[in-house]
């Protein structure tokens, strides 16, 4: 080390004296590799600076006034400090600043073992890098490189010196090693009012999952009576976890819920599945025991072989309506129980389900029969085969087989065989296409008949079909814009000939919707009972406008069938078709500004000259979390809706989101919502409520808020994002950095 030499006491100024240290202790650890990358070199030189450097090189050096000590990630200042190179420590007073691993402390004073990384601050002020976090205390003690304990601290996300949320606790620990802070006799300030208080808090620092309690929800539920949700969470491992939903509600009692989900890897491939549980203990309203199941897995167990299930299952008729928080689970009247297997190889698949279902009857079904749900035939089970190739020497082939047992405990039940071998020869050019198929039908059923006997009925019927289209282009503008225009007609031809099948029985027919993938195939039914007979032609013409990126700007379409012959399969045998072209179908879709894009189709019955059902949709989105979206629905002597929803900026902070959907012919509104968030540097407020309509005579109408802290948690009552995700197309999160 070499030293200056000082001047003469008179002299009014103090050179400066820069020394190098080279620090020789090596921590006891130094020996193990670090998994963090805070871990301090302990051969990297210790640098200091002051105006007055004195004592023993090789042992004690004493700096005073402007002092700067660096080591690696580490710098210190301060108005005197003392380093002791054989214990390689460092203690510091006045004006403490410190800047360790990207965090930074200030503090009166400061003591630090370097090798170790223990010490302590007094008075200190703190930054963390790893999530911005702030805050001050009596005293913050270095555990190690990692932790850190923290007394009488105050916590917050916020930036400034009067932060909008920060919390207060007895001690808070922080452990960036395990991402977690741990605080003791904790209260949340909100604009400096306590809003929640807690012997412990646990929290990520980063914003990862970890185990703890999760924040209450208070508030009212979709029949307006309190209640008050208490969460919480198990991360059991990196691809597994638990939440408990322990639900006091005042009208009801208490409910307890649970949700695992899960995820991973064996030898044969991944895994995954999710299971939600509901039970309600004497519910004070029914006085019955409550219950729902939501159950899923899909695992691969070889190369290529898979299994999963899917099970639903709840304990009354009225148990979505009573406590589903959104329309899509509230509505849903067929719950499905299903286990199934899957083999895939190169050319060729198979599949092997029991499938059954548990029906929810609406309570107006009592009085209204036509309310009444229909249910599905159970198929307990059912095996389906196909196989297929193309190009082999031209040709395109094709096999799909399957076998189910009908079962029913109302309807005729029953087995059904199907084999439908098909071959095709494409002709594929330059500018057009050509392709004849031909198929087979063949069916076998077995039909259960009184005394267990079975009677036996069979089917088999060939289509022919010859697809066919030209594919023009040219170069055309679209709104100032060059743009390359197709234009595609297309022919499809099929024959079918006519076979009397209302001997045959329907478990799992019904017709098609009419649309423009409909009217390009060959079976107008959905479902293997029925083989409509055919011999019609579709006409269709498509029009592209795509841009030199390749992206598609407009598309039209207009198409419609023509039969050269009445049509005699039907579902009803009492009914006659004898039209000799349907319905019209035209379609437009596209984005015609940056900013603008929308959807529309047409369904024009031509022989009455009026429409049958109609969609016409538009969305305007001129930037950042401003989106307007417009939908009108129509289907005739049925419904007629209009759909408005929107996320709009009120202010530089405030926004507000809602939707409404209005039903024309009833002259009534079928979902409602209304919701307003503002959004500050740390923090998001969200509140609003939502109605719909769950049965014939009850709607549900649950009221939400919620404050997302930054970095900590949220608290409030239901799951407004959930809802505004559901009902709003196009809405963008508020504070996209803290997940969804």
């Amino acid at each position: 080390m070499s030293w200056i030499s000082a001047p003469a006491p008179s002299q009014r100024w103090v050179y400066a004296l820069t020394a190098i240290v080279t620090a020789t202790a090596v921590p006891a650890h130094a020996q193990t590799a670090a998994p963090q990358s805070n871990a301090e070199d302990p051969s990297a030189p210790i640098t200091v600076q002051a105006e007055q450097i004195t004592g023993r090189p090789d042992r004690e050096v004493n700096l005073n006034r402007n002092v700067e000590l660096t080591r690696g990630q580490m710098r210190l200042t301060a108005d005197t400090a003392c380093y002791l190179q054989v214990e390689d420590e460092v203690s510091a007073r006045g004006n403490v600043f410190m800047q360790r691993f990207g965090d930074r402390y200030t503090g009166d004073s400061l003591q630090l073992n370097l090798s170790s990384g223990k010490g302590y601050v007094l008075n200190p002020t703190y930054k963390l890098q790893m999530n911005n976090a702030q805050g001050g205390a009596a005293r913050l003690d270095f555990i190690s490189e990692d932790e850190a304990v923290v007394t009488n601290a105050t916590y917050s996300t916020c930036e400034g010196l009067n932060p909008d949320w920060y919390l207060k606790a007895n001690t808070l620990r922080l452990d960036a090693g395990r991402d977690v802070g741990v605080a003791s006799g904790t209260v949340v300030y909100f604009k400096d009012v306590p809003i929640l208080g807690t012997p412990a808090l646990s929290f990520s620092l980063s914003g990862a999952r970890r185990s703890g309690w999760l924040p209450p929800s208070v508030g009212f539920g979709s029949k307006g009576a309190a209640e008050v949700m208490v969460p919480y969470y198990f991360n059991i491992a990196p691809n597994r976890d638990l939440t408990l939903y322990p639900r006091l509600m005042l009208d009801r009692g208490l409910q307890m819920g649970a949700t695992g989900r899960y995820i991973g890897e064996t030898g044969a491939g991944t895994y995954a599945g999710e299971t939600h549980l509901e039970f309600l203990l004497d519910d004070k309203e029914t006085d019955t025991n409550r219950w729902l199941v939501n159950s899923n897995h899909a695992q691969a167990l070889a190369k290529g072989l898979s299994f999963g299930w899917n099970i639903r299952a709840a304990s009354d008729d009225e148990y979505p309506s009573d406590f589903s928080k959104s329309i899509s689970t509230s509505a849903e009247r067929q719950l499905l129980r299903e286990i199934r297997t899957d083999y895939v190889s190169q050319y060729w698949s198979l599949t092997a389900r029991a499938q059954s279902y548990q029906i929810l009857q609406d309570p107006a079904a009592a009085t209204d029969p036509s309310l009444t749900v229909i249910r599905p035939y159970d198929r307990l089970p059912q095996v389906n085969f196909h196989a297929g190739r193309y190009d082999v020497s031209g040709f395109d082939w094709a096999l799909d087989a399957e076998l189910v047992r009908f079962s029913h405990p109302d309807f005729q039940t029953g087995n059904r065989a199907v084999a439908i071998p098909q071959v095709s020869y494409p002709f594929i050019r330059p500018g057009y296409f050509v392709t004849p198929k031909l198929m087979v039908h063949s069916s076998k059923y077995e039909i259960d008949t009184v005394g267990g006997a079975s009677r036996s009925l069979t089917r088999t019927l060939p289509t022919f079909s010859l697809d066919s289209g030209l594919i023009y282009e040219r170069d055309a503008t679209l709104l100032g814009k060059n743009v390359t225009q197709t234009l595609e007609p297309r022919l499809f031809y099929v024959y079918t000939p006519y076979k009397d099948q209302s001997m045959l029985p329907l478990f799992d027919t019904a017709e098609a919707g009419f649309n423009f993938a409909q009217i390009f195939s060959e079976n107008r039914f959905i479902g293997a009972d029925r083989v409509a007979d055919a011999n019609q032609v579709t006409a269709a013409v498509t029009s592209r406008f795509i841009e030199e990126n390749g992206a598609e700007r407009l598309r039209l379409a207009i198409g419609q069938r023509f039969y050269f012959r009445d049509q005699r399969v039907l579902l009803d045998p009492s009914q006659t078709r004898n039209d000799r072209r349907s319905d019209l179908l035209a379609a437009a879709s596209g984005r015609i500004a940056e900013d603008w894009s929308f959807d529309s189709a047409v369904q024009y019955d031509a022989s009455g000259k009026q429409t049958f059902s109609s969609n016409y949709g538009v969305q305007w989105r001129p930037g950042d979390k401003k989106v307007i979206n417009a939908e009108y629905r129509y289907l005739r002597d049925t419904f007629k809706n209009v759909d408005l929803s929107s996320q709009w900026p009120l202010s530089m902070r405030w926004y507000g989101v809602g939707r409404v959907s209005y039903s024309v012919k009833d002259h009534k509104i079928l979902e409602s919502l209304l919701g307003l968030e503002y959004r500050a540097d740390c923090w998001v407020f969200r509140m609003g409520a939502q109605r719909f309509v769950t049965t014939l005579r009850n709607t549900s109408t649950p009221i939400f808020f919620q404050l997302e802290l930054n970095g900590l948690s949220k608290l409030g009552f239901g799951s407004p994002l959930e809802s505004f995700y559901k009902s709003i197309p196009g809405y963008t999160r508020l504070n996209p950095g803290y997940g969804r």
